[in-house]
Formats: C-alpha cells, structure tokens, sequence
C-alpha cells in the first residue's frame, strides 16, 4: 500500500476513527495490528520477514535481560545482530557475489561454467534495510543499558513495524520512540495540523515534483550511451531533486502520519542542498537518521576521529563504504555502482578533512570575504555539482554507464555553453525547470523561518488560497501511483 494510492486514503482515516475511540492504554495494540495489515497487503510473505526478525529481536532481548554475566549478553547480542544484519546481507548480495564469483572463474580458466554455486534466490522485501537497522539499534540499546531491560513483547514489535516509517524510515531509536508509547499516545490540535501540512507537502514533492522529474531521467539513464550530452546534463540536475523530493516526501508523510498519532519522529532531511560542504550534507543534512546510526554503531564504536589520523581516515571511508552496501537493493539493482557511490563518497570526506585548517586560515585572514554571500553561494553550487556527480553513479545501471555519462558531459562542457542559448528545450525541460525554481526559493525562505510559521503568522484569506492552490496542484499536476517511493525498495 503506497502513501499516494487510493487504497491508503481510506486505510488511514478508518485507523485514525478507530485509534480516537479506543482508551489511551489500547491504542498502542490497534497501531500494531494496523501496521501488520499495512505491511501485508503489500505482500503478505512479506508478514514472514517482519515476523522473524521481530522473534529474533525480543528473544535475543530477553536473553540479555537473563543473562548473569556479560559474556551471556555479548554472545545473545552477537547471534541477533548476525541474523538479523546477516540476513539483510545475504538477501541483498549472496546471489550477486555467487554470480561474480562465477564469472571470475569463467575469466581465469577460460571454461564457460567451471563452478555453480547454489543461489539462495530470496531477495529482501520492500523496507527490510530500515527495519533491520532499526532492531539492530533496538538490541544495541538494550545491551549497553540505554533501554530498560525489561520490554513489552509487543511495544518492541511496534517499534519494528510501525506502519508510517517501515518503508523508507527515518529510522528511528527505541530510545525516543518507545517512550512516547510508553506515556499515553495522545495527537494535541497543534500537532493534528503539523501532521496534515507535513502529509500534503511531502505529497506535493512526490507526485508533482519528483515524478514528473522522473520520466525524463529513466529515459536518459536507459540509454546513456546513445543519449546527448545536454540531455543527460539534464537528467543528472533532475535526478538529484528527483531523489530528494521523493525521499524526502516519503519522510514529510511518515512524519505528518506519525504526529496524527501522537508519536514524533526525528527529521530526516534539512534542506540539504544548502549544504556548504559535503560534511555538513551528510553529518545534518541528507538521511540524518541513517547519517546518525553509522556515527552512534559503526563509526564511533570503530574509534571516530579519537584515534590517529590514518586510522580516522579509515573510519570514514569504512563508514561511506557500507552506505554505498547498504543502499543497493530492489531499487537500482545490487552492483558495483553503489561501491563506487559510497568510495566516492567518502573520498570526499577525506579531501573535506585534509583542506579543513587551510580553509579556517583563510577564513581567519579574510573575514568579510569568507562570510561574503557571494562565496555561500560558490560553497552551496560546489558543493552540490559534487553530490551530483557522486548520484550518477548511484542511478547509473553500471559503472561503465555511469563513466560514459561523466566523460560524454566533461569532453563536451564548452561546446554545451554554447549550445545552451539555442537548445530546443521542450515543455517538458521547463516544466522540470520550473518544480526546481519553486522548491528552491521554498527552501531558502524556509532555511531562515519555518514556511509553515510564516503562513501560520500570515492573513487567514493568504493561508487559505495557499491551501486551495496545493490541493488544486496536486490534482492537476500530481501524477498519483505512477512510481514507488525510490528508497522503500532499498
């Protein structure tokens, strides 16, 4: 069931009518059952998943509850964060390196088949990625004591399953989410109407902006050899604020739905194509909740930046490396995009980390230049043609496509310019122009003032024909059920 289908738009109301009615203590019950037939009616085997790694958390939970020493706790921690981590890898890449394997074989003995390795054919379902890493968290937190020790069998299976987040997160912590159950899940007016406004932007980025971006990019990405330059320039500017506003979109709803129910979740996005650096995209501003989980469970428990210089560097690219792992799945495909996506990456952490004290000179002899708007600006466009060119490798359908791509557009940057007064750009090209123009001026107001506190400040007959253009935009613009959400197939 997605966000954006019919099928949603009745689920939603009904669960909300229910949710009202029931005593406080209950609801939390009703928000699981909700949440299963949510994830179920997607695909009902995908009921086995969710289960099995739902058993695997709280039995391994109740393990360490049990456990006398800290051996005990170690060893049931160790078994639920291999299977439950250890599944999520086999599913995504156990066929995909058989496959390799295979065909390394085939090159070196010149045989056509010297080895057939058995394949598991079981891909992981639609929003394992999150969930895995949300009940890897959850045992992470019960083992170091962050969680009380003793859980609710069915409080934990909510955290896991809950319905808003389980496609495309953000993935949130039992430290923050269970609390909130814990006390009473009651929605006050003030978050009813956050949650609404949230609900209809995050639609408005998906169904008007995002997928009517996408079209011209599956086009162009299709045939990457035989496309024009200009035309897969184009595609690249369109793909990055495709896959932000149809993951952020994802967000904006999950959060809008969330706070229908009296749960907040954490932002997962902050207009983070105002970035100025690659670090600041990554550490506070692009998928924090992923950015936060690497920081708390592997880059800091690997030493951070506490450690030698070598060692720091490592711990970056070690960091960058498993994103680019963890991202391949049903979306893009499993390949070596995603390797070189993560490298990429994080070389540019390490370029960001090498130059940090030359540019903090510089700032320090030329202050007015250093906090010039002028140069924010050079920062914000640097740093975003850099992301760019690291997502041509994430939506590339290889690596040999996604060089292609690059060497077609940086062999032909000067005869581009040129062109681009006379380009015979299409309806199509200035539509795309136009979704872009808008969300960015939206972005920069916002960055300084929240948008929705100045239409709550702004005159009641201004917040209302706002209101009536959104609704008239997506029903005129939206192009409802036409694609998945790009990251619930991660």
């Amino acid at each position: 069931m997605l966000f954006t289908s019919l099928e949603f738009f009745v689920f939603l109301p009904l669960v909300l009518l229910v949710f009202a009615a029931l005593p406080i203590g209950q609801r939390w019950l009703w928000l699981l059952l909700a949440s299963y037939i949510f994830y179920g009616i997607w695909q009902p085997s995908n009921l086995v998943f969710l289960g099995a790694v739902t058993l695997v958390v709280y039995g391994c939970g109740l393990g360490m509850q049990d456990a006398p020493g800290g051996r005990r706790r170690t060893a049931f921690l160790t078994i639920g964060l291999v299977a439950v981590l250890g599944s999520l890898f086999a599913f995504k890449f156990y066929d995909f390196i058989a496959g390799e394997l295979e065909r390394l074989g085939a090159q070196l003995t010149g045989a056509e088949a010297p080895l057939a390795l058995p394949r598991i054919g079981v891909t992981a379902p639609a929003g394992y990625s999150f969930y895995a890493f949300s009940a890897a968290s959850y045992l992470i937190d019960l083992y170091v004591r962050r969680l009380p020790e003793k859980q609710s069998a069915g409080h934990a299976a909510l955290y896991v399953a809950f319905f808003p987040k389980i496609f495309a997160g953000p993935i949130e912590r039992a430290t923050t989410f269970l609390p909130q159950v814990w006390s009473g899940l009651r929605a006050d007016p003030d978050r009813l109407v956050l949650g609404l406004q949230l609900i209809g932007w995050g639609l408005f980025k998906k169904v008007v902006i995002a997928d009517n971006l996408a079209p011209l990019v599956d086009r162009n990405f299709g045939i990457a050899a035989y496309a024009p330059p200009m035309e897969l320039l184009i595609s690249i500017y369109f793909f990055a604020f495709q896959i932000y506003c149809d993951f952020s979109g994802y967000t904006d709803i999950a959060i809008g739905i969330s706070l229908l129910f009296g749960i907040q979740l954490m932002e997962n996005f902050r207009r983070p194509y105002l970035s100025r650096t690659t670090a600041e995209f990554w550490a506070s501003r692009w998928h924090i909740s992923l950015g936060h989980w690497f920081r708390d469970y592997l880059y800091i428990p690997l030493g951070g930046s506490r450690v030698g210089i070598v060692r720091q560097y490592a711990n970056l690219m070690a960091v960058f490396l498993v994103s680019g792992l963890w991202h391949a799945g049903l979306g893009y495909g499993v390949g070596w995009t995603f390797l070189v996506w993560g490298a990429l990456n994080g070389f540019y952490q390490w370029m960001g980390l090498a130059t940090r004290s030359f540019w903090q000179r510089i700032g320090e002899a030329v202050p007015r230049i250093a906090g010039s708007v002028p140069l924010l600006v050079v920062r914000i466009l640097a740093t975003f043609h850099l992301i760019a060119i690291a997502w041509v490798f994430f939506r590339a359908s290889s690596v040999n496509d996604a060089i292609v791509i690059l060497q077609k557009i940086g062999t032909r940057i000067p005869e581009l310019l040129a062109l681009l007064p006379r380009y015979p750009f299409t309806a199509e090209h200035y539509f795309g122009f136009a979704l872009i123009g808008f969300l960015v001026i939206v972005e920069i107001f916002d960055e300084r003032r929240s948008i929705f506190e100045r239409l709550r400040a702004a005159p009641v007959w201004l917040r209302w024909a706002v209101w009536y253009l959104a609704v008239f935009a997506l029903l005129l613009l939206g192009r409802w059920q036409a694609k998945e959400f790009i990251y619930m197939q991660f």
